[in-house]
């Protein structure tokens, strides 16, 4: 799978609490955004990638604070 970039605008208080999320549940910020876009419910999504498996980028954890 070739890896993408995401670049997103959001407030520092948004960013100071996902940082603070990671480290409290020991995973990446890239974690903690790839398994909430997993759990995400397709009302008309396509069969195929219902099916698809769901990965998460394994990355050492050390949030930078």
């Amino acid at each position: 799978m070739k890896n993408k970039a995401l670049n997103l605008r959001r407030s520092e208080r948004r960013l100071n609490k996902l940082r603070l999320y990671s480290a409290q549940k020991d995973k990446t910020m890239t974690q903690v955004i790839e398994d909430f876009i997993d759990s995400l419910k397709l009302e008309n999504g396509d069969s195929a990638l219902r099916a698809a498996p769901l990965t998460s980028t394994p990355r050492p954890v050390k949030p930078t604070v």
